[in-house]
């Protein structure tokens, strides 16, 4: 879940705190009763990011990501209105944030698409050469 990835990208950047209150806002829509413990669980999962990245502990990070996958993906799974309402937050907070963060600190491109059907998407960060028969 790319929203899961985009959480955890987002608790390392500058933009941390107004992503917060954007997920813990949306999470107290969804389920209300569970609002206040994913505000305490999303800043100890930051804890754990700010200390793996300067000594690139990927595996820490990669269990974050993973951890608020899951969540998320147990949060909306079969339900579309969730569905639709997760991908507007990653669309209109979590990503224009994680982008904002990335164009002041210099960082990397961040690329999103979306296929369907038989649907191609081919993205790069530098030179790209398709050869198709």
């Amino acid at each position: 879940m790319a929203a899961g990835a985009a959480v955890v990208d987002v608790m390392a950047v500058d933009a941390w705190e107004q992503t917060r209150a954007a997920v813990v806002g949306w999470w107290r829509r969804v389920r209300p009763e569970q609002a206040d413990s994913v505000e305490l669980e999303l800043d100890r999962s930051r804890d754990r990011v700010l200390a793996a990245r300067p000594i690139e502990d990927t595996v820490t990070q990669q269990a974050v990501v993973d951890e608020w996958s899951a969540r998320l993906h147990n949060l909306v799974a079969d339900d579309p209105v969730r569905v639709a309402a997760l991908r507007r937050l990653l669309d209109e907070e979590l990503l224009p944030a994680l982008l904002a963060s990335r164009d002041r600190a210099g960082g990397p491109t961040v690329m999103k698409a979306t296929a369907s059907g038989h649907g191609r998407v081919y993205q790069a960060g530098r030179d790209q050469h398709i050869t198709e028969r």
